[in-house]
């Protein structure tokens, strides 16, 4: 899979693209992962974190079994997140349905209902894109493209302040998501979708109203900090 950063013009933050490809093996696992080798139909023995140019936000490698009569995909284990140090107190779950050509995002709640969150795709295919709210972080202003998709058995954790959207590549693209606060409408926002550079394929998606109201990022006021409640 692809992952692509960027940064917005006139953020400063970088001025040219930087991909990360630093694996995160959690140890209590790596005994397993040998012990395991030899089993037939295992695909992926451990679950994975992928760093990406922001800091905080990994792709997952989702752990994968697979024989002749399908696949098991464990898309989530708690030991394994707290010992990578991400928040596992996920508080809601919900999952969309989205047709071709569809553009959600960028989606995020402000405080005191921020969240982390782990999304990953079950059906079709999507360009995911997060982009960085936090004053401060290295990397304001930047997004980061991942390519997720029923097959490729994989997800992404973003933590509180950094925005979140796709374009539905392959659909119906179903999206499962984890977060660590319940929905609360009135303190849920977002940036427009074309208002950082992120390199979508399609220049008239479909979109909800809402979406294409939200602020361009030059706009948007952001009450996250980096490094608050790190």
């Amino acid at each position: 899979m692809r992952l692509e950063s960027q940064t917005f013009p006139g953020s400063g933050a970088f001025d040219h693209p930087v991909v990360c490809t630093k694996r995160i093996l959690i140890p209590r696992f790596r005994a397993l992962t040998d012990s395991m080798a030899s089993i037939p139909g295992v695909t992926r023995e451990t679950l994975e974190f992928i760093e990406t140019g922001i800091p905080g936000c990994y792709e997952v490698s989702l752990q994968t079994f697979d024989d002749g009569r399908g696949s098991f995909v464990k898309t989530y284990r708690r030991s394994a997140f707290e010992s990578a140090g991400f928040e596992t107190d996920f508080a809601e779950c919900f999952h969309t349905v989205s047709w071709a050509r569809v553009l959600r995002g960028m989606h995020l709640q402000i405080p005191p209902a921020d969240h982390a969150k782990l999304v990953y795709c079950t059906s079709g295919a999507v360009m995911d894109v997060s982009l960085d709210l936090r004053r401060g972080s290295p990397a304001f202003g930047r997004y980061t493209v991942i390519e997720l998709g029923a097959g490729s058995a994989n997800g992404v954790y973003l933590p509180r302040g950094v925005a979140h959207g796709f374009y539905v590549r392959s659909a119906p693209a179903v999206m499962l998501y984890h977060v660590t606060s319940e929905h609360v409408p009135v303190l849920d926002c977002g940036v427009r979708w074309d208002s950082f550079g992120a390199p979508w394929p399609d220049r008239l998606p479909g979109l909800s109203a809402r979406d294409a109201a939200l602020p361009a990022l030059r706009d948007f006021v952001s009450p996250f900090h980096y490094g608050d409640g790190e």
